[in-house]
């Protein structure tokens, strides 16, 4: 027993095992292949979110500016092709621009001008989302092209009765853990969340890689953001307004990531996912309010960070504050 070790990732995949055997018990439609598939899809988004998330949380940073990324440049480009009559590829090229416009502001302010991620990207978020609303599209929900192959096949297709979306979700979960694990990328960005000061004075390119990490991710919210439009019919900006930040943030902190950086990888945000799908689909099938969701939801962020901080607490070294620092 004493050779046992147990870890924030075992505890959170033991609750969800144990919440699935008790609300398969007390819920008779829970343990079924529809409830299932429908509970995987719902927090497939949120899987992916949480995996560009967690890219930049291992590197010690944050990114509070992914859900306006993901809504206003998926709505900037139904709006284009719905309303202006563009063609679709021109318009997910100039969405594709955003975003990666929206990263290097986002990257050149945290790592060139040194200011925090979490104000940097709590105000770009704003911002983003006030530039949409205010001179990229007029109306809250912007629906998808009629009769467009791409949008029909991301929210239809199917790859062997699986849904194209939990595939997507399993195949970016699988480019980013190769890259976390066989390229120099990924050991940058362990050794960065690790002791920043000390990869810059090894030589790693500490800057330029936080920009990097935050275009990554203004990519990956790009990708989710189109797949919730073919999955949902179209983008409601009112997603920018909903707690779903706090959600990306309880999947990668409630399934492991430290806060203090360099520890982590997919596995903890699977896990995450697994968990925080098992608790909403439990609380939906049970018609728990959405405000009592949400009370529970942020207690367990609560608790989440408690325990992360007392697993991983910040030494006199690791809570100096460091370009790209949360």
């Amino acid at each position: 027993m004493s050779r046992i070790r147990l870890t924030q990732e075992g505890v959170v995949l033991l609750l969800a095992v144990v919440m699935c055997v008790v609300f398969s018990v007390a819920l008779p439609n829970f343990l079924t292949t529809g409830n299932i598939v429908a509970l995987v899809r719902s927090v497939s988004i949120l899987g992916i979110l949480g995996l560009g998330m967690g890219l930049v949380v291992i590197a010690r940073g944050i990114d509070l500016t992914m859900i306006a990324t993901m809504v206003v440049s998926v709505s900037w480009v139904l709006s284009l092709t719905t309303n202006a009559g563009m063609g679709l590829f021109p318009a997910l090229l100039l969405g594709l621009a955003l975003v990666v416009v929206i990263g290097l502001v986002n990257g050149i302010l945290i790592a060139y001008a040194t200011i925090p991620a979490i104000f940097t990207t709590l105000a770009m978020g704003l911002v983003v989302y006030g530039i949409g609303r205010g001179w990229l599209f007029q109306v809250d929900v912007q629906n998808t092209p009629e009769g467009s192959a791409l949008f029909e096949f991301l929210g239809r297709a199917t790859i062997f009765g699986v849904p194209m979306l939990i595939v997507a979700f399993l195949a970016l979960a699988g480019v980013v853990w190769a890259a976390l694990r066989w390229t120099r990328f990924g050991r940058f960005v362990y050794a960065m969340g690790d002791n920043p000061a000390a990869s810059r004075i090894a030589g790693l390119p500490v800057r330029p890689m936080i920009v990097a990490q935050h275009v990554i991710t203004g990519l990956i919210a790009f990708v989710a953001g189109l797949i919730m439009a073919a999955t949902s019919s179209g983008m409601s900006t009112r997603v920018f307004n909903s707690t779903m930040i706090y959600d990306v943030l309880l999947v990668v902190v409630l399934g492991g990531i430290g806060l203090s950086g360099g520890r982590g990888g997919v596995r903890n945000i699977l896990v995450g996912t697994l968990l925080v799908g098992v608790l909403l689909n439990g609380m939906t099938i049970m018609d728990v309010p959405y405000i009592e969701q949400n009370l529970i939801k942020a207690i367990i962020l609560l608790c989440a960070i408690i325990v992360d901080s007392i697993i991983n607490p910040r030494d006199e070294q690791t809570a100096q504050q460091e370009q790209g620092d949360i």
